[in-house]
């Protein structure tokens, strides 16, 4: 009888114990998978990389005359794998249509304040070709990636295309700048591409008035070329030959201050 009885209970604990390592493995179950998926997200995240880096490489040995520099090492989204970011030269790229283009932001600042962007979609098969763009229509784009040769050389055309952007961008702060600075100075004329300033600056005493011309024929500087003053007789010519070279080597808004300054004008 005791060992029957014995039997019995070794047996019932047998079970218990089996009871329990089940309902521990049905425990530990949640966690694990949680733990599997973790693994299995983080190992596709890996491919991505893997993915988008092996896509940017084929296209360094398609297109090496592009002289792409770096690879931003950002790692790529999953939903995201169409597009790749790239550093060319300086600029912002982005790779789009599975390789076939590259889209290329500019940004324009003037004073340390970030003004517009503009973006350039380039095809790259069978040869290089702009597609999209939203670069303002008065800048000579196709001129400028034909004198630049874009087709051996498209950094050289992008800082050519930046130096134009840039320089348009900063004309129009400055003329922006002189209508907010300067209430007393009439602006009479300006162009969209801002290569022309026309004003109306007032002489103090009798109030007389002078016709100031502004030409920025170099649309990659942001100074004119040349300033021609209107008047039947300027007072103090001296001075007015000072204030001829300080508009041509100053940003006009600054310059127009330190005229008054000087009580050239009001």
């Amino acid at each position: 009888e005791y060992f029957l009885l014995s039997s019995g209970v070794l047996s019932h604990l047998s079970l218990l114990e089996v009871q329990a390592r089940s309902r521990k493995s049905r425990l530990q179950q949640p966690s694990r998978v949680k733990e599997l998926k973790a693994k299995v997200e983080a190992l596709r995240v890996q491919r991505d990389q893997l993915t988008a880096e092996i896509d940017t490489h084929k296209m360094f040995l398609l297109i090496p005359s592009l002289n792409i520099t770096a690879v931003c090492p950002n790692p790529v989204p999953p939903l995201s794998l169409t597009l790749s970011y790239l550093s060319l030269g300086g600029y912002n790229v982005i790779k789009t249509s599975q390789g076939k283009g590259l889209c290329a932001s500019l940004t324009t600042a003037y004073e340390g304040v970030y003004l517009e962007t503009y973006n350039v979609e380039i095809d790259l098969k069978p040869r290089l070709r702009i597609s999209r763009h939203n670069v303002p229509p008065f800048i000579p784009l196709s001129s400028l990636a034909e004198q630049s040769n874009m087709q051996t050389d498209i950094r050289s055309f992008l800082d050519t295309l930046s130096k134009h952007l840039n320089a348009f961008a900063g004309r129009k702060q400055q003329l922006k700048l002189v209508k907010e600075l300067h209430k007393s100075v009439e602006v009479l004329e300006s162009n969209v591409l801002c290569s022309v300033l026309v004003m109306l600056l007032t002489l103090p005493g009798e109030k007389s008035t002078v016709l100031c011309t502004l030409n920025y024929t170099d649309h990659t500087r942001l100074l004119p070329s040349g300033v021609h003053f209107e008047y039947k007789a300027l007072p103090d010519a001296p001075e007015w030959k000072k204030n001829c070279s300080l508009l041509m080597e100053t940003p006009v808004h600054k310059a127009l201050m330190t005229m008054k300054k000087n009580e050239t004008i009001l």
